[in-house]
Order: C-alpha cells, then structure tokens, then sequence
C-alpha cells in the first residue's frame, strides 16, 4: 500500500513541472512581439480615414434634459438626460433626433457642426449619411 502511495505522489509531481514547463513556454513565446513596421513600408500603406458619424452630441451645459436618439420606425438608441462632458455618437443611416433643450448640447451631423438652439427650446430634426 506504501508503495502505490509514493508513485502516486511522483506521478502527481511529474505532472505538475510539466504543467508548469508547458505553461511557462507558452507564457514567453506568447510575449515575444513583431519587428516593428519600417518607415518606408510604413508611409506607403494607404491612409485609413476613421468613420464619421451620422450624429454625435455633446453635453455641455451641467444637465441636459432628456436627449432621445431613435433610428425612425425602429430601436430607441438614447432617451436620457445627459451630464456635462458626456457624448454620444451614432453612426446609423438614418436617425432621428429631439433635443428638449437645444442650447444645452453640441450637435454635429456628419461632421459639420449643427447651430445651438436658443434656450429652452426644443428641437426635432432627422439626420442621414451622405
């Protein structure tokens, strides 16, 4: 019975250095990183231009009172107030917009920034992709 116990013990032993050599080799070839990108190959890879979106809004008042987001005839992507700082952007097609108060929020539709509304004012409009 002693004996079944100690090749027991050295097998249980064997196994753990090997999940620990096993572990330890993934761990340094998974670390090594790629030789960086050279300059030359670098400048003649084609400029990626980053995706506009259709609406994004700014908060820029200390509470602005419900902003709603919807895609028209379908989800609601925003029906909430909003903190200064706080921004949203939304890069469906089409979207539908109303802003309880104009003056409180940045709007820019398609990059190309929207007028602020006058004070308390509310505003309704629709915006799509060029």
């Amino acid at each position: 019975m002693g004996l079944a116990k100690l090749v027991s013990a050295l097998v249980a032993a064997a196994f753990v250095v090997l999940l620990l050599v096993v572990g330890g080799w993934v761990l340094l070839h998974s670390a090594e990183t790629p030789a960086p990108v050279s300059a030359e190959r670098e400048s003649a890879a084609p400029a990626t231009t980053a995706q506009i979106p259709t609406v994004r809004i700014e908060c820029v008042a200390e509470t602005c009172p419900l902003v709603t987001v919807r895609v028209p005839g379908g989800d609601v992507l925003q029906y909430r107030d909003m903190s200064r700082g706080e921004e949203v952007a939304y890069y469906e097609p089409e979207l539908s917009v109303v802003l309880t108060d104009a003056s409180t929020v940045r709007v820019t539709e398609n990059g190309v920034p929207r007028r602020t509304g006058e004070p308390g004012t509310r505003e309704a409009f629709t915006v799509r992709t060029p």
